[in-house]
C-alpha cells in the first residue's frame, strides 16, 4: 500500500479533537507513571526494569528472574504505547490527526473514540493485517 502524499487536513470538530487530546494526555500520564514504577525513564525509554530481590533461596531466585522477565516485557509494551500516544499528540498539533497515514482519507470517528492512537482507517488496517 503506497503512502499518500497530499496534505489532507482533518474534518473533525474542535470539540472532538479537544476530547481526544484530553484522553491522550491522560493516557500519557498513566503510562509515564507505570514506566516510573518499573524504573524506566518515560521521556526516552532508557533505563532497565529493577531486578527484584526476594531473598537468597533457590525458589526466591527463580521468582526474581521470572518477575524480571515479565517486567522487561511489560516495560517494552508501555514504552511502545507511550510512543504511540506521543505520535498521536504530534498529529493533533500538526493538523493530521484523524487522517489515515496510508490512504490519506479520514479515519472513522468511532474508531478514534475506541482507539485514540489510531493512525490508519479500518480499510487500510485490515489490508495490512491480512498481508502479514
Amino acid at each position: 500500500m503506497a503512502k499518500a502524499t497530499s496534505t489532507t487536513k482533518t474534518l473533525l470538530t474542535k470539540e472532538f479533537l479537544d476530547e481526544m487530546k484530553r484522553s491522550l494526555l491522560e493516557e500519557k500520564t498513566t503510562l509515564e507513571k507505570e514506566l516510573t514504577k518499573l524504573k524506566r525513564n518515560p521521556q526516552d525509554g532508557s533505563g532497565e526494569s529493577a531486578f527484584p530481590n526476594y531473598g537468597d533461596s533457590e525458589d526466591e531466585n527463580a521468582a526474581e528472574v521470572a518477575d524480571y522477565i515479565v517486567n522487561l516485557s511489560l516495560g517494552e509494551n508501555l514504552e511502545r504505547s507511550l510512543r504511540d500516544v506521543n505520535q498521536s499528540l504530534e498529529r493533533l498539533l500538526n493538523g493530521t490527526y484523524g487522517i489515515c497515514k496510508y490512504c490519506n482519507k479520514p479515519i472513522e470517528k468511532k474508531r478514534l473514540q475506541a482507539r485514540p492512537i489510531s493512525s490508519s482507517c479500518m480499510g487500510c488496517k485490515k489490508a495490512i493485517t491480512q498481508e502479514m
